[in-house]
């Protein structure tokens, strides 16, 4: 049976010890070393790192039998992408995988296995570290396991970003979709249109809760990611198998960009986004327009070797488009149906543009409507529809419907719920989430490449919010992308429980399983359930 993100199952303890000799497993102590193959050093370091701040011990390389942990990289091992294998008795313990990634998710349960103090930056004194006598072969259900994290409603800062890859490690995801621009903030310098950061990252003041009529808290916000900054989230997420898939949401949702480029849009001038919801202004369809965000994109690809590129594509308004002389003109000179075509016209001209780049297009799901892009891969969040028609046309899917995905949604029915929107959603739904729905059993379920959840952060104004909406519901997620056993939330939950004190030392501020602490409550701010 297959080992889980929060913690190996018990069937897997061996009590025997993994090889027959003892049952009391390895001691880490000062005398223990660390052996790893060469494209296994990345991992090493990690692991020396992590550890020898938590215990205190030194850690140091070793090699051959003077080495009591040994990472090595087998892909004759028989375990599959990201798979590994990790053997531990009182002897020593070994981590094998597949790739450099296997062995990586090989130490992260490694780290598990040990006491939750191993996750703090300091060591406390007073402490056996002792891996239990194990041995677990693992693999990934799904390649795709990731997480949207909107940074454009409310920036998050950069040691935020940075914090919150780690937590996605820890919890073995491997796709951090930034979601970068929107009407409300434009988060990525562009050297060539640098008003995209002068004008677009900073609005007057946000929009508070989801109240009627909307209220605002008069505050300036604002902040953006230097091209070195961005360097440097890549290159960090890279080191823990992530990949950062960027997202520049096109035509609508543009606002930003509109306000420090009036010729982008359709309606004059307009200021940078400071309420929630859809927004009617949109980019207009000119070949100028195009030329103006190929040249975006061809920043963005230098700065992320994600083979995908998110165009975003969803909830564009077409009311300015029926009003456009411009726009009329373009449906008449191609062809076009109606305003659904055009936007889908317009989302083709970026995946022919990236194709060619070497990249592929990546798009939330009404990138179907008029027409999908022949290279296009499709984020299915209205429900499930939209991905099972995708993947049975022999397009590629990510599953991220609302009903089990979005962690802006409200956590319980109680009154002490922040600012609540959306329907309910709580650890036990997300837990239970199927990723490959029904209809794709017979035809379209290897078009699944996996699932993500999305936190968008309207409510969420600082990362000690985004940790109470997104912990522990993203644990429960990790397990859902990772495994393919039958799963039972009374069996997980016990292992939640257990897992909150890992969560605990890392410092994150999730929401209590009983209900939000009185600080985490934001009485009087209203919400839309």
């Amino acid at each position: 049976m297959p080992a889980l993100p929060l913690v190996p199952l018990p069937a897997e303890t061996l009590p025997g010890g993994a090889a027959g000799r003892g049952a009391d497993g390895l001691e880490l102590d000062a005398s223990t070393r660390i052996d790893a193959d060469p494209e296994a050093a990345g991992t090493e370091a990690w692991l020396r790192a992590e550890l020898g701040a938590a215990t205190g011990l030194p850690l140091p390389p070793g090699r051959g039998e003077d080495a009591r942990l040994r990472l090595t990289v087998d892909p004759d091992a028989g375990l599959g992408p990201e798979g590994y294998r990790l053997i531990a008795d009182d002897e020593g313990a070994v981590v094998v995988g597949h790739d450099p990634a296997g062995v990586f998710y090989g130490a992260q349960t490694l780290r598990q296995l040990l006491p939750s103090a191993a996750y703090r930056r300091s060591a406390l004194g007073g402490r056996v570290w002792r891996l239990p006598s194990v041995r677990i072969t693992d693999r990934p259900r799904f390649g795709w396991r990731g997480c949207m994290l909107d940074v454009a409603r409310h920036f998050m800062p950069k040691h935020g970003v940075l914090r919150f890859i780690d937590l996605m490690a820890m919890h073995k995801l491997n796709v951090l979709h930034l979601h970068l621009t929107d009407d409300q903030g434009w988060r990525v310098e562009i050297r060539r249109y640098p008003r995209l950061t002068e004008v677009g990252a900073w609005r007057a003041e946000s929009q508070v809760g989801a109240g009627t009529p909307k209220t605002f808290d008069g505050r300036p916000h604002g902040g953006f990611y230097t091209r070195e900054d961005i360097r440097e989230i890549v290159a960090y997420a890279a080191a823990r198998h992530i990949t950062v898939v960027p997202e520049v949401d096109v035509p609508g949702h543009s606002q930003a960009a509109i306000a420090a480029y009036p010729e982008l849009g359709e309606g004059g001038q307009v200021g940078v986004g400071r309420e929630w919801g859809i927004i009617e202004t949109v980019l207009n369809t000119t070949d100028e327009t195009i030329a103006f965000y190929r040249g975006v994109f061809d920043e963005i690809m230098e700065l992320f070797p994600s083979p995908y590129i998110c165009v975003g594509g969803d909830e564009c308004p077409k009311g300015q488009w029926r009003a456009s002389e411009t726009a009329q003109a373009r449906i008449a000179e191609e062809g076009l149906g109606d305003e659904d075509a055009l936007q889908s016209w317009f989302i083709r001209r970026f995946d022919a543009y990236f194709a060619s780049k070497g990249r592929r297009l990546l798009g939330w799901d009404e990138i179907l409507e008029g027409g999908l892009a022949e290279g296009a891969t499709v984020l299915s969040w209205r429900g499930t529809k939209g991905g099972i028609a995708a993947a049975q046309a022999g397009h590629d899917v990510i599953m991220c419907p609302t009903a089990t995905s979005y962690l802006d949604y409200r956590q319980s029915d109680g009154p002490d719920e922040p600012i609540p929107v959306g329907t309910l959603l709580t650890v036990a739904d997300v837990y239970g989430s199927e990723p490959v729905p029904p209809e794709l059993a017979e035809q379209g379920a290897e078009h699944v490449l996996g699932a993500q959840v999305n936190i968008w952060t309207e409510h969420m104004d600082s990362p000690r919010t985004v940790d109470f909406m997104a912990f522990p519901r993203l644990s429960a997620f990790a397990e859902v992308a990772w495994s393919s056993h039958e799963r039972s939330f009374e069996e997980f939950l016990p292992r939640l429980e257990a897992h909150l004190e890992r969560l605990d030392a890392v410092g994150v501020e999730y929401r209590p399983l009983d209900g939000p602490h009185p600080w985490q409550r934001r009485p009087g701010v209203e919400g839309r359930p």
